[in-house]
């Protein structure tokens, strides 16, 4: 049986997720199609804040993120390594923890010195990270959901780039619009006050979460119409 657990690392819920869905994956969706299931569940979790239903934003984002792990896997992307370049415990653009970003209005993007030993261990880790970074108090819901909007479209876009003409640079840009779209989720899901990882640990307890196999034996058509 494959499990997350809430005190698993990121890297480990990528794996779970290359176990459990990487064979399906791979047979039957395109990598339009795992991005077009990436946005399908995010812009459900987007509904979820328009509605002020905690739990809609919650089961949507919860799969969204499965799916960007499924896209990371295709592309053979390392999601944690990919957010600590991007994120080593401070702005990826300032530099600073808290983020500084509107009282400084930096002209370009400062250049970050990692410190190793302050990378997280966990996926949970990686949230309360995020919230240092960016403390929730300082936004709305909304104006989370807004970050987490704008990163789906870029996260598109890096990808028909790269698909397009295959430049390293391109594929570089892949991986830094992954890091974000991850920092845009655990952005929503510490002003949800969701607790993203043991939320995955009960979601992903038990092989898929929907018909609870290794590897997934969900039709494409099942999840075509699949509501969260």
């Amino acid at each position: 049986m494959a499990s997350f657990k809430k005190n698993d690392s990121l890297a480990d819920f990528q794996k779970f997720n290359h176990r459990v869905y990487g064979a399906v994956d791979d047979r039957l969706y395109s990598t339009w199609d795992l991005l077009t299931q990436e946005q399908r569940f995010a812009m459900r979790a987007l509904k979820g804040i328009r509605k002020a239903d905690k739990d809609k934003i919650k089961k949507n984002l919860l799969v969204s993120f499965s799916f960007l792990m499924a896209l990371a896997n295709r592309f053979h992307i390392d999601v944690e390594a990919a957010v600590w370049r991007r994120f080593p415990f401070v702005c990826s653009y300032c530099g600073k923890r808290p983020c500084a970003c509107k009282k400084n209005k930096s002209a370009g993007r400062k250049k970050i010195t990692v410190q190793k030993t302050l990378q997280p261990k966990t996926l949970a880790g990686f949230q309360r990270m995020f919230e240092a970074i960016y403390p929730s108090k300082r936004r709305t819901l909304e104006h989370a959901g807004v970050h987490l909007a704008e990163e789906i479209g870029e996260v598109t876009e890096a990808a028909h780039n790269f698909m397009g003409q295959h430049k390293h640079s391109q594929f570089v840009a892949i991986e830094n619009e992954v890091a974000d779209y991850v920092s845009c989720v655990f952005g929503v899901a510490n002003s949800a006050k969701i607790d993203f990882a043991a939320e995955l640990a009960k979601l992903f307890r038990n092989n898929c979460h929907v018909c609870h196999e290794a590897p997934c034996r969900c039709s494409f058509a099942f999840v075509a119409k699949f509501k969260s």
